[in-house]
């Protein structure tokens, strides 16, 4: 049976957070909204548009949030266009998945992300090949439920228990938790080390190539 690691996306493979921040303030300035700060701004990464503006404003009704998440979209894509979108990868990103290719490893990517923002995202850094699923909330309900992370492991032909899902987010720890795989945190993102293992992780990882260390452990039980 084929073993499998699936990543998120923001915060696991690239840092993202200063573009998403400067969509959210072209999104809240036009509808006269108060930004929130940056540190809670983050913690709703990770979630599908609809579900984060859910929890940035409580107070909006659905199709209010339905209505930012559109205007975020067009937000997102004239950063985009004026060459303002950094994602830069994270330091190690690229020998932690040339390293999984060699111990045999199938790589996917289970994301908030739309299809178009994943493809051009992983396109940009030349990695979109190598993932042989890509499961984003075009498809999916958002994150913690599982649904992405049942799909990759289909389409890899791989089971939960030779599954392994690397997250910076208690929502990717949870949907881990969910489809039966096995979750480990990334460090180096947007939640914290104890929110991770409180959501179901069973290690986390300082820095990516650490990762590699603690899969190599839990392949040898």
């Amino acid at each position: 049976m084929n073993r499998l690691a699936i990543f998120d996306c923001d915060g696991t493979l690239v840092d993202s957070g200063a573009t998403i921040y400067a969509a959210l303030a072209d999104t809240f300035a036009p509808n006269g909204l108060v930004l929130p700060p940056p540190d809670r701004c983050r913690r709703v990464i990770g979630l599908s548009l609809v579900e984060a503006m859910a929890m940035l404003l409580p107070e909006e009704s659905a199709e209010r949030h339905s209505q930012l998440s559109e205007d975020y979209k067009r937000a997102f894509w004239t950063l985009r266009a004026a060459g303002r979108v950094e994602e830069p990868l994270f330091d190690g990103v690229l020998e932690l998945l040339d390293a999984l290719e060699a111990d045999g490893w199938l790589l996917a990517v289970a994301t908030g992300k739309s299809d178009r923002g994943l493809r051009h995202c992983l396109e940009q850094h030349g990695i979109h090949a190598r993932f042989v699923s890509l499961q984003t909330a075009d498809r999916h309900p958002s994150k913690p439920h599982p649904s992405m992370v049942e799909q990759a492991i289909a389409d890899a032909d791989a089971t939960p228990e030779t599954s392994i899902v690397v997250g910076d987010t208690s929502f990717d720890m949870a949907m881990a938790k969910s489809a039966g795989a096995t979750g480990i945190g990334a460090g180096w993102g947007y939640h914290e080390a104890q929110e991770l293992i409180d959501a179901g992780a069973v290690a986390v990882a300082e820095r990516p190539l650490d990762v590699l260390t603690l899969i190599r452990e839990h392949a040898d039980g």
